[in-house]
C-alpha cells in the first residue's frame, strides 16, 4: 500500500473515539453527591407540621428525633459511597459508552437516597406495615448502588478501562471487597422484617466496617510517603 492510499490517523477515530479521559465523570459524580447531601439537609433537618409548639424548643427537637437518625445514617452512607466511588475511579483512567452508563445507574440509585430517607424519618412513626415498606425501599436504594459499583468495576477491568500500572491483584482485591458490600445490604434488609429501626443501625456498622482501611483505600500519609 502506498502512502497515498495509506488511511490517515486521527485522534478521533473509529477505534479511538471509543475511549475517553475520566476526569469529567468524577467530576460531574462529586456534583451529584455533594446536592445529595444538601437536598437530605433541607429534607430532614426540618420541623415537622405536627412538631409540638407548646412545649419548648426541647420538646420539638426530641420530637424530631427519627429525622435525625435517619439524616445521621443516610449521611454516613452517602458519605461512604463518595469515599468508595474516589478510590475507586482514581484507577479509571480511560471511559467507555457503557461505564459512563453503569455511573450513571449508580448515580440514580444515590440520587433517591434523600426521598427514601425522609420517607423512612416520616414513616417510623406509622404503622408496621409502613415501616417495613419505607424500609425496604431504602435498604434497595442502597443495595441498587451498591450492585452498581460492582457492576462498574467488572466492566471497567473487563474492557481494560484501568490504569496499565494496576496490580491484577489489587484488582482482584478490590472486586472482592466490592463483592462483600451486597451480601451486608442483603443481611440488613432481612433484618428490615425484625426491626425496621434496628436495620438503619446495622447501616452504621456496616458503614464503620468500610472506614476499616481495606484493599483500594487510600494510603496512609506514612505508608505514602515511605513508598515515594
Amino acid at each position: 500500500m502506498t502512502g497515498a492510499d495509506r488511511e490517515p490517523e486521527y485522534r478521533f477515530g473509529r477505534s479511538s473515539e471509543m475511549a475517553r479521559d475520566a476526569s469529567r465523570v468524577e467530576a460531574f459524580s462529586d456534583a451529584v453527591i455533594a446536592i445529595v447531601l444538601t437536598l437530605m439537609a433541607v429534607e430532614l433537618l426540618q420541623f415537622g407540621p405536627d412538631a409540638p409548639d407548646d412545649h419548648g424548643l426541647p420538646a420539638a427537637l426530641a420530637h424530631e428525633w427519627r429525622a435525625y437518625l435517619a439524616y445521621v445514617i443516610t449521611f454516613a452512607v452517602v458519605g461512604q459511597v463518595w469515599l468508595t466511588h474516589h478510590n475507586m475511579w482514581r484507577y479509571v483512567c480511560r471511559v467507555d459508552q457503557m461505564l459512563l452508563v453503569l455511573n450513571l445507574l449508580l448515580l440514580m440509585f444515590v440520587a433517591a437516597i434523600p426521598f427514601t430517607a425522609n420517607l423512612l424519618a416520616d414513616n417510623l412513626r406509622g404503622t408496621p406495615g409502613d415501616q417495613r415498606l419505607t424500609a425496604a425501599l431504602y435498604v434497595g436504594t442502597v443495595l441498587g448502588e451498591a450492585l452498581f459499583f460492582n457492576l462498574s468495576w467488572w466492566w471497567a477491568r473487563r474492557r481494560g478501562l484501568l490504569h496499565p500500572d494496576l496490580d491484577p491483584r489489587l484488582a482482584r482485591a478490590v472486586a472482592r471487597r466490592f463483592r462483600l458490600g451486597p451480601l451486608l445490604y442483603l443481611v440488613a434488609f432481612a433484618v428490615v422484617f425484625v426491626d425496621p429501626v434496628l436495620s438503619l443501625l446495622a447501616y452504621l456498622l456496616l458503614v464503620g466496617l468500610y472506614v476499616i482501611r481495606g484493599p483500594g483505600d487510600l494510603p496512609r500519609a506514612g505508608q505514602e510517603a515511605a513508598s515515594s
